[in-house]
């Protein structure tokens, strides 16, 4: 009786051993994805970026994304090199669409290629992958935004190693490049005498058109800056400056 009762418990924890493991892998996917991105939140018409996130530059060719107008987004699929959004995607993307009355048709859509850059929205872990939502900046005045599925067999999750290197290669943060000091830089030399107190300064303004330059040069380096290729924007503790081909065309 008791070897009876010792198989039946060994067959148990074989059975859930598998389980436990996946959920070990998807609770350490988790903490990769929350150190390594950050959820962009936009303003309550989608007009601009409330809250600034990560932006990422894609890798590969193609991701399919729509205007926000839409009531779902495309889920696109990363598997074996590629981005691909089959047949059973484009049907669930219709139906999720016609609940509100819409078609693919008729609504504006783009192919993001390599080296394109937008802003990391979201990221879900789900029984059959993880999922990322992008949004773009506004492209002839129409944003746009799209998923990402990095598909697994249900339940189970690889390491998180494998999982973080899969992702890397369809997309990667996009971080600032910064100056490094040069190495052979002469040692410092001693500190003259204090000159005596400077006059009040004039109060910093700025104005549109100025160059990136003009810009750091009155109020210094930024807290942070987004690239998205013609636009960047530079945050400062009490303001946002963007600049569209180096110049600046907004301050907020």
């Amino acid at each position: 009786m008791r070897r009876r009762i010792h198989f039946v418990l060994i067959m148990a924890l074989a059975a859930i051993a598998p389980s436990l493991y996946a959920q070990d892998q998807k609770a350490d996917i988790q903490k990769r994805l929350a150190s390594q991105f950050t959820r962009t939140k936009l303003t309550a018409d989608r007009s601009d970026v409330a809250t600034a996130g990560s932006v990422v530059v894609l890798h590969k060719d193609v991701l399919l994304m729509c205007s926000m107008d839409a009531k779902a987004p495309p889920t696109n699929t990363y598997k074996n090199g590629a981005i691909s959004m089959g047949f059973g995607a484009n049907m669930a993307w219709t139906m999720a669409l016609s609940t509100a009355n819409q078609q693919p048709a008729n609504i504006p859509q783009r192919k993001f290629v390599t080296g394109e850059k937008f802003w990391v929205a979201d990221y879900l872990l789900k029984d059959d992958g993880v999922y990322f939502l992008f949004y773009s900046d506004p492209i002839n005045d129409v944003r746009y935004f799209g998923q990402l599925k990095f598909p697994v067999t249900k339940g189970a999750f690889p390491p998180a190693d494998d999982m973080m290197k899969t992702i890397a290669e369809a997309f990667s943060v996009d971080a600032p490049a910064q100056e490094a000091a040069p190495a052979d830089s002469p040692a410092p030399q001693s500190q003259p005498a204090p000159a005596p107190p400077a006059p009040a300064a004039a109060p910093k303004t700025i104005a549109l058109g100025q160059t990136k330059d003009q810009v750091v040069a009155i109020f210094g380096q930024p807290q942070k800056i987004v690239n998205l290729g013609a636009k960047e924007m530079y945050f400062y503790p009490d303001m946002k400056v963007i600049f569209t081909n180096g110049k600046v065309t907004d301050v907020q």
